[in-house]
C-alpha cells in the first residue's frame, strides 16, 4: 500500500476520528518487509501480514496509517557507534558481525532497519501527543551500540528515546520490555543512565545466553502459564510506574511468551497475551503516561496466526482510545 499511505512530516498529523474519539495511531512503512531468502527462518512477512489484519478489521485504514520517515544516520548515531551505522547503511560489515545479527547485509535491510527506527520514533511522538500510539514493527532489543545480534539491527526504543530526549519532547522515559527474551541491549545502551528506567519480563532459559543487568529484572521459569505470569506483572506494575515517574513509556510487546511460539517457552495463551496488555496500557493510563507500543518478537511459520497474536496489542489500544 506504499502509494496510497500518507507520509506525515514530524509534527504534522492529523488522525481519523471515530464517534468524535481519536482513532489509535497506526505507524506502517512498507519497508518494513525486506526480501530474505526463502529458508530463513525470520518471520519478515509477518509485518505486512499484521497491517493488512488491522485494515481488515477497522483498527486503521490505509488512509489514516502514519508513513515515517526513515531514521537518517545522526539519529542513528545517538546511540551507535559511527563506525557500525556505515557498517550498515553502507552493507560493509564483516562477515562475523553480520552473523551474528542473523540477516544477510542488504540495502533492503538497511532501508528497513531504518524505517523501523523512524516509526518508532513517529511512535513515541504520537503518544505524547495523544496518549498512545503503536508502531507495526520495531521492539530490537538485541541491538547494542556497537552490533547487532538475534535478528536486530539498530535499536529502535533506545534511538527514539534519545530523539525526543535532544529535542527536550522528554527528560525521563520508562522501557517496559515483556518480549520472552531478556532485552539485553536496551539493558546495556541504558546501564548508567538515570533518565531511562529498564525493565524486562522473559524467560529465564532463553536467549541470551549472557544476560545483561537491567533496572529491574524478572526471569521466569519455562512454562510459566497465564495465572502466575499475569500475577507476576500486577505486582510488577505496582510498583514500576509510581516508583519512575517516567515522562513516557516505550512497550515493547512481543508475543513470543505464546504457547505456540517456535521459540517461546512461557506458554501463554492468547486470552493471556490480550489480558497483559490490557494491564500494561491500564496501569500507564491510570498514571497518565503516554505510551508507545512496538511489536517485539514472534516466531511461527502460520503468518496468520502469528499478525494475529501481534493484532492484539493494536486490538486493545483501540479500544482503550476509544473509551
Amino acid at each position: 500500500p506504499a502509494g496510497a499511505l500518507r507520509s506525515v512530516g514530524l509534527g504534522r498529523l492529523n488522525p481519523a476520528r471515530r464517534s468524535g474519539t481519536v482513532a489509535l495511531p497506526v505507524v506502517f512503512h512498507p519497508a518494513y518487509v525486506a526480501p530474505l531468502p526463502a529458508d530463513h527462518r525470520f518471520p519478515m512477512a509477518k509485518f505486512g501480514r499484521l497491517f493488512e489484519r488491522l485494515v481488515a478489521e477497522g483498527v486503521v485504514s490505509v488512509e489514516t496509517a502514519i508513513e515515517p520517515m526513515p531514521a537518517p544516520r545522526g539519529w542513528l548515531e545517538l546511540v551507535h557507534t559511527p563506525d557500525y551505522v556505515s557498517g550498515i547503511l553502507e552493507q560493509r560489515l564483516g562477515p562475523e558481525a553480520t552473523r551474528r545479527i542473523g540477516f544477510p547485509l542488504t540495502a533492503a535491510l538497511a532501508r528497513r532497519s531504518q524505517a523501523a527506527v523512524g516509526g518508532t520514533v513517529q511512535t513515541g511522538r504520537l503518544a505524547l501527543e495523544h496518549g498512545l500510539a503503536c508502531n507495526t514493527a520495531g521492539g530490537s532489543h538485541h541491538a547494542f551500540s556497537t552490533h547487532g545480534s538475534g535478528f536486530c539491527v539498530f535499536n529502535d526504543v533506545a534511538v527514539a528515546i534519545r530523539v525526543l530526549q535532544a529535542e527536550g519532547l522528554i527528560e525521563t522515559a520508562l522501557v517496559i520490555d515483556l518480549d520472552v527474551h531478556q532485552g539485553d541491549g536496551t539493558a546495556a545502551i541504558f546501564a548508567d543512565d538515570p533518565s531511562v528506567h529498564t525493565f524486562s519480563m522473559h524467560c529465564a532459559v532463553n536467549f541470551p545466553l549472557r544476560k545483561q543487568h537491567s533496572d529491574r529484572d524478572i526471569a521466569l521459569p519455562r512454562d510459566t502459564g497465564d495465572d502466575a505470569y499475569l500475577e507476576t506483572l500486577a505486582i510488577e506494575l505496582g510498583s514500576l510506574l509510581p516508583g519512575t515517574r517516567p515522562d513516557i513509556v516505550f512497550y515493547n510487546a512481543g508475543v513470543d511468551p505464546h504457547v505456540d511460539d517456535r521459540i517461546g517457552r512461557l506458554s501463554l495463551s492468547d486470552a493471556g497475551l490480550a489480558a497483559r496488555e490490557r494491564m500494561v496500557l491500564a496501569s500507564c493510563r491510570a498514571a497518565g503516561v503516554p505510551l508507545a507500543g512496538v511489536v517485539g518478537g514472534g516466531y511461527s511459520d502460520d503468518l496468520d496466526a502469528l499478525a494475529n497474536r501481534h493484532a492484539i496489542l493494536h486490538r486493545t489500544a483501540a479500544a482503550v482510545l476509544a473509551g
